[in-house]
């Protein structure tokens, strides 16, 4: 068994989302041992939800789930990195393909991606 050192988070550990064929940076969101477990036996990426301290099937709200192809965990077991197909082309909840789509320009934000998706359609509510 995978040894995961989810003591040095107080529990949550980072995972880093990447895409499997391009490798672009898509996401960063927390894992405990429960998300975890649940990915391993899924193939879903599924993290912890800090603000509403739950499980979180990353796509379960949109359809734009995260098939985990790989994972690589760091040197110091504390840091998961996923590597993914995005389902439906964004990983973002703004409707960007990658939540990294701003850069800093000078003392300003630019966004540098498109929207994949308009979030309003997608998280009616």
């Amino acid at each position: 068994m995978v040894e995961i050192n989810f003591d040095k988070g107080a529990g949550l550990l980072p995972a880093i989302v990447q895409d499997y064929e391009t490798k672009e940076v898509l996401m960063l969101a927390y894992m405990n041992r429960l998300s975890w477990q649940h990915t391993l036996t899924t193939g879903k990426a599924t993290f912890w939800s800090r603000s509403r301290k739950a499980l979180w099937v990353k796509g379960e709200s949109s359809g734009h789930f995260q098939n985990v192809r790989e994972i690589r965990i760091d040197c110091d077991s504390d840091t998961i990195l996923l590597l993914v197909d995005q389902v439906g082309g964004a990983a973002c909840h703004t409707g960007y393909r990658s939540c990294f789509h701003r850069r800093l320009s000078g003392e300003e934000l630019e966004t540098i991606g498109e929207k994949v998706f308009d979030p309003e359609d997608v998280y009616k509510k």
